[in-house]
């Protein structure tokens, strides 16, 4: 009988295989056009990756909310430039109102809390979906918005809709979605236990998993490039300023881990997103956010002039890093958010909260 540990190892060697197999970023950099991405989906698909968080009688994967975290955590090791993410976070939220989720991308905006949607009388969604991953390139759009009998859940086809796609910071599509009187495909009331800063906090916490995952890849990348990289008679890795820039990065990585790694923990074993998932999911978004700026800047100065270069790899990594920290709310946003929770919590209540954890 297979327990837990078992089902996340197997879980976690399919997604590095296919990862690596078919979404090595190397590989991926020198490709020309994006003939790529079919074979990769699809293998992503095969496996039920896509549908990590559905339940098994819904057609989905059935896999436990921890263990689809970290199949983030190896998407960010391998730069993912398709929407597993964001179909994973999309079939979760779609999930919790019973809606079926189809095959095929699903994305939805990394700014759930901006957007300006409204659903009429007939069913129909109007407005604006802003900072949408993968606009135009995902088969889907989920979307929250108000109704006339409360917030709903809708499932929209990207092609009923009005996507105008620019480049993200990583290089991946990446803008708002108008949608003009577009009937979803499937909608249904929004759970009383959901709304658009549950998705908020989900979608921070996810996306900082992510960032540890990328992290993790440009520190074993630094460590080896200083081993080789052969300066004056010597590896690089050998001086000493090199090897403070090592540990600091080694620092970072350890920390958006460990942060990350909590807020996962505790959005699973949570029963509602009350304040403890708050504080967690801030302080991950936060500490990961600040972990991927310096980060970046300590793998770049380790490589040097050709970490720079598009044909080297590093910038698959480090581009993406700087786009993941806005996802969700960034850390000055979600500093603000944390800061007047406190404030508003009073003096007393800060240690408590903190000693809590």
């Amino acid at each position: 009988m297979t327990n837990d540990l078992d089902l996340q190892s197997l879980i976690l060697e399919s997604a590095t295989r296919i990862l690596r197999d078919s979404c090595d970023p190397q590989t991926v950099n020198v490709a020309f056009g994006d003939g790529w991405k079919e074979p990769l989906w699809r293998d992503l698909e095969e496996s039920g990756l896509t549908l990590c968080w559905i339940a098994e009688d819904k057609g989905g994967a059935g896999v436990p909310l921890a263990v689809g975290f970290e199949v983030l955590f190896v998407a960010g090791r391998f730069a993912i430039p398709v929407p597993l993410s964001e179909t994973m976070i999309a079939g979760w939220l779609l999930s919790a109102a019973d809606i079926p989720v189809p095959e095929g991308s699903i994305t939805l905006s990394s700014q759930p809390s901006r957007q300006s949607v409204n659903v009429d009388a007939s069913g129909k969604l109007s407005g604006t979906v802003t900072a949408v991953p993968f606009a135009g390139e995902a088969d889907y759009l989920a979307v929250c918005a108000p109704g006339e009998g409360g917030p709903i859940i809708a499932l929209a086809a990207m092609q009923d809709c009005t996507p105008a796609t620019k480049s993200s910071f990583s290089g991946d599509p990446k803008g708002d979605v108008g949608l003009d009187g577009v009937i979803p495909v499937a909608s249904a009331p929004m759970p009383f236990e959901m709304n658009e800063e549950a998705l908020l906090m989900f979608g921070a916490a996810a996306r900082s998993r992510q960032i540890a995952g990328a992290l993790q890849a440009i520190l074993d990348l630094s460590v080896s490039y200083a081993r080789e990289r052969v300066a004056f008679g010597r590896p690089i890795g050998k001086f000493q300023a090199v090897q403070h820039n090592l540990a600091r990065l080694a620092g970072e990585v350890a920390a958006a881990n460990a942060a990350s790694g909590s807020a996962c923990d505790t959005i699973t074993r949570a029963g509602s997103f009350d304040e403890t998932v708050f504080l967690e999911a801030a302080s991950a978004k936060i500490r990961a956010g600040e972990a991927a700026g310096e980060g970046a800047a300590i793998a770049h100065q380790v490589f040097g002039a050709i970490g720079f270069t598009q044909e080297h790899v590093l910038h698959r990594y480090t581009r993406r890093l700087w786009g993941w920290r806005d996802d969700f709310g960034s850390e000055s946003e979600w500093a603000e958010k944390l800061g007047r929770r406190v404030v508003d919590a009073g003096a007393d209540e800060l240690w408590p909260m903190l000693a809590a954890r």
